[in-house]
């Protein structure tokens, strides 16, 4: 059995084992993590909080299956209509993981139907890659003869990833990783785990070989256990930029193969032209959506000087008449931040604002009548310098700055000075110009005139938004080595 009874009335089941290279096993310890809902402030479920022990059990699970079983030596149509199964068990279990995702994390309906969605499209993407893979190739030599190119899965995966989409986050990763032959051991945050153990029920249920595929809930410590070990050939990451170096640092001791998807603060830049009715309508949601907790958000707002007064009073008005509370109740727009220290996080970052000189528009506060849970309003600064701390740094929460600027060059400058690069925008009623300015953005995915997350092409950012990409055949890629046979 691998769960225990639901708590009363939470929805949420509890799990009592750990998913070990595809078995459910009891772990090491007796130590747990007890979920805390962001709406009732509640704990709601308990799963077993994954100790070393635990993790050396699944890496050398891993670790044999990569050297030993079939699932490297599969030709990549085998391995995709495995990956097809594994989407068709996510698909029945959508209605629980999206359940589990809101009462954990506190995501409305519509941010959970997205996400849960988005993870389905990531493993049905994948089998698709998976299925045409070409490994090998032939290639002139110069001087004469031919060589053949080899692209080899990389190894045993560590996949760690955040609460903020734990099933879709994890789909991005491990599907492409699994495509490419690798086998996986993947550790879900402590905040968000229960919706990641449904998700190892499908990958059981999908019948991969034993050692492939290990799912193990933990904090930081037992993490940096996993990056550290000598079995780990890859790491993929997605969490903040000050993580992210760290796991980098741990990587570089042993020259580690790592992909990282870091923090950003993208800008959309609003040309002078642009119908400002319809930007406000995408920027607003962009910014604060799931809260403002999205990587990729649109949380620097970039206008025309002479145009900022009338950007900032349509934005106001959305903001203002976003239904912000429970996020079971139907027609919830923005629920809770994920956490205490998450919402204590966000309101610095409001003082911050409000001492260094911004003007204040809405929001600032916890929303009225709502004592339990951990609420903040939609919040919009105007009147920003790009140089300020709340215009600079990732806030990962519903704020919104607006940015004006004097020319389109100098909109432009804005937008680059950051020290990230992951997402973006640009609105005008010139689409052609709007491409030329989308090309002078340093950013890994920029949208002309709408705003989104791609995530089954191309996802990254420049700087310290990351490395590498995930997405497309470029996220497979990252899990592959080449080789070069000659005298063949």
């Amino acid at each position: 059995m691998t769960t225990v009874e639901e708590r009363a009335g939470t929805g949420v089941r509890s799990f009592d084992k750990l998913f070990i290279g595809g078995h459910w096993v009891p772990p090491a310890t007796d130590e747990v993590i007890e979920v805390v809902s962001p709406i009732t402030e509640q704990v709601v479920a308990t799963v077993p909080h994954a100790s070393p022990a635990d993790m050396d059990a699944a890496v050398a699970a891993a670790r044999k299956a990569f050297d030993e079983g079939p699932w490297p030596r599969m030709s990549p149509a085998e391995r995709a209509a495995a990956l097809r199964r594994v989407g068709e068990e996510v698909g029945k279990r959508i209605p629980e993981m999206e359940t589990s995702f809101t009462i954990e994390i506190g995501a409305p309906a519509i941010i959970s139907k997205a996400f849960h969605a988005n993870a389905t499209a990531m493993w049905d993407d994948a089998a698709t890659l998976a299925a045409d893979l070409r490994l090998e190739e032939r290639r002139a030599v110069a001087g004469g003869g031919e060589a053949t190119i080899v692209k080899e899965p990389v190894g045993v995966a560590a996949v760690i990833i955040p609460w903020n989409g734990p099933v879709a986050t994890a789909s991005l990763k491990i599907a492409p990783a699994l495509a490419a032959g690798c086998t996986v051991v993947l550790k879900p945050a402590p905040e968000g785990p229960v919706s990641v153990m449904i998700l190892a029920e499908a990958l059981e249920a999908a019948g991969l070989p034993d050692g492939v595929i290990s799912v193990l809930p933990g904090g930081r410590e037992v993490g940096e256990h996993l990056v550290k070990h000598v079995d780990v050939d890859k790491v993929s990451f997605t969490g903040s930029t000050a993580a992210g170096r760290r796991i980098m640092a741990l990587c570089a001791e042993r020259i580690a193969r790592v992909t990282l998807e870091l923090g950003g603060k993208s800008a959309a830049i609003v040309l002078p032209d642009a119908d400002v009715s319809a930007v406000a309508q995408t920027v607003t949601f962009a910014g604060v959506g799931s809260s403002g907790q999205v990587c990729a958000a649109l949380t620097r707002l970039v206008v025309p000087r002479d145009r900022q007064d009338e950007v900032v009073e349509q934005v106001k008005a959305i903001m203002e008449s976003l239904p912000v509370g429970d996020p079971r109740e139907e027609g919830t727009v923005l629920g809770p931040l994920a956490a205490e220290r998450q919402r204590d996080r966000v309101e610095g970052y409001i003082r911050t604002g409000i001492e260094e000189g911004a003007r204040l528009v809405t929001g600032g506060g916890r929303p009225p009548g709502l004592d339990t849970g951990y609420y903040v309003q939609p919040t919009l600064f105007a009147d920003v310098d790009n140089a300020m701390r709340i215009a600079q740094e990732e806030i990962f929460g519903p704020v919104i700055v607006v940015i004006p600027y004097d020319t389109v060059d100098d909109a432009v400058r804005i937008a680059n000075d950051s020290q990230y690069g992951l997402s973006g925008a640009v609105f005008t009623a010139d689409q052609a110009a709007g491409e030329a300015i989308a090309r002078r953005v340093r950013t890994g995915q920029i949208y002309v005139n709408d705003w989104g997350m791609c995530v089954t092409q191309p996802f990254g950012g420049y700087k310290q938004s990351g490395l590498g990409r995930e997405g497309g055949p470029e996220g497979i890629a990252g899990f592959l080595e080449t080789k070069m046979i000659q005298g063949i």
